[in-house]
This record gives C-alpha cells, structure tokens and sequence, in this order.
C-alpha cells in the first residue's frame, strides 16, 4: 500500500476512533461522576485525556512505515 493511501486511511481510522472514543469517555464520567467529588472528576478527565494513545501506537507505527512492506 502506498505511503499517502495509508496516511489516508489512518488519519481515518484515527478520527472516528476518537470520535467514539470522546463520546464514550463523556457518556461514561456522566454516569459515574455526579456523585463524586469534583477531584474524582478531573482525575477521571485527566486519565481518560491520556489513555486514548496507548491502543492508536501500532496505527501510527503503521501509518509512518516508509515504502511498500
């Protein structure tokens, strides 16, 4: 596959896996923070801000390989 198609295609992946991955993390905390105390909800936000990276690492080794393999 070439460089630009899989730039393409990841950039996609990536997006709608964000997308997802926002609105599940905002249905989440809304069902598990009212009635936590405001700490809990910003170390929630600030894990849930982080974490999102960890499954996309083998996309972006993907997305940046060099030629054709």
């Amino acid at each position: 596959m070439e460089t630009r198609t899989r730039k393409a295609l990841g950039c996609f992946v990536l997006l709608t896996y964000l997308a997802l991955y926002a609105a599940g993390a905002a249905t989440l905390g809304a069902m598990l923070l009212p009635t936590l105390p405001a700490w809990a909800e910003l170390v929630f936000y600030a894990v849930a801000g982080v974490i999102w990276i960890f499954p996309l690492r083998p996309l972006f080794k993907w997305m940046n390989r060099s030629g054709r393999q």
